[in-house]
């Protein structure tokens, strides 16, 4: 039998050597089918916000209270005002913590929460007394800030009491003019967050005259000198030492902490 021909062959080289054709390219969506995707998204869209906002499911039932001493969680709760029965979703919570803050001045911060599906949290800190006031037969609570957040009627155990004991002529009302009391009483404070712990224990009184005239009323009948509110540290650590060294004395000045001093026994 007679092969292929020259040309037949060259025909098959011709068709062996060429390209192979291309994939076969993905047929665009039809409008049918983008109709369908387009209504499907809509429903999807609409049945998520019917849920959030339309719904029994996600509406809120309990607040939940937490971190409170002084304050009751009924307290924060009807201070709070939180909107029970509304979309969780929908409930303002910068709302709720200026409100808060508003009425509760005890409470320094509070965070408040969506704990779905059916809660708002309320997590509270609250402020705590570094110095009492006595004021009308009642008492001031003053925080570490110097913020009088507070009038109780009993002082708390522990707390020293703050007399501002401010003169209307010579260098105490100079003070007084220079820095406002609101400074002097940030002062104290001051002072009284650097007390050593056992100094702190046994202080009763802290004194303010001027900004530069703290002094401090210790149980036993025992003044301290203390100066500025300035060196807190240094006097700290001056007055432990002196505490130490003279127990029978009875006046301690640490104004300038590189020269103390004590007296009386």
């Amino acid at each position: 039998m007679a092969g292929p021909t020259t040309a037949e062959r060259g025909e098959r080289q011709q068709e062996s050597s060429s390209p192979p054709h291309p994939a076969r390219r993905l047929r665009p969506p039809g409008p049918r089918t983008i109709i369908i995707l387009a209504v499907a998204l809509v429903l999807l869209g609409g049945g998520g916000v019917w849920a959030l906002y339309g719904s029994q499911w996600l509406r809120v039932e309990r607040v939940s209270v937490s971190g409170t001493d002084v304050l009751t969680p009924a307290q924060v709760r009807e201070a709070a005002d939180v909107p029970l029965g509304s979309p969780l979703i929908s409930v303002d919570t910068d709302a709720i913590e200026a409100r808060l803050l508003r009425k509760l001045p005890r409470i320094d911060s509070v965070d408040v929460t969506r704990s779905w599906p059916h809660g708002i949290g309320l997590k509270v800190v609250e402020r705590t007394p570094v110095l009492i006031v006595e004021k009308g037969g009642k008492f001031v609570e003053v925080d570490d800030g110097g913020v009088r957040f507070a009038t109780v009627s009993r002082a708390p155990k522990g707390i020293p009491a703050l007399e501002l004991t401010v003169s209307e002529s010579g260098s105490s009302a100079a003070s007084l003019r220079r820095f406002g009391a609101d400074r002097l009483v940030r002062e104290a404070v001051r002072v009284a967050g650097d007390l050593p712990a056992a100094v702190a224990r046994t202080t009763r009184t802290v004194k303010v005259r001027s900004y530069d005239d703290i002094s401090l009323e210790l149980s036993g009948g025992r003044t301290v000198a203390w100066g500025s509110g300035e060196k807190g540290a240094a006097k700290a650590r001056t007055l432990t030492a002196l505490l130490k060294a003279a127990p029978d004395a009875r006046y301690f000045d640490v104004s300038v902490p590189t020269a103390p001093a004590s007296s009386g026994s």
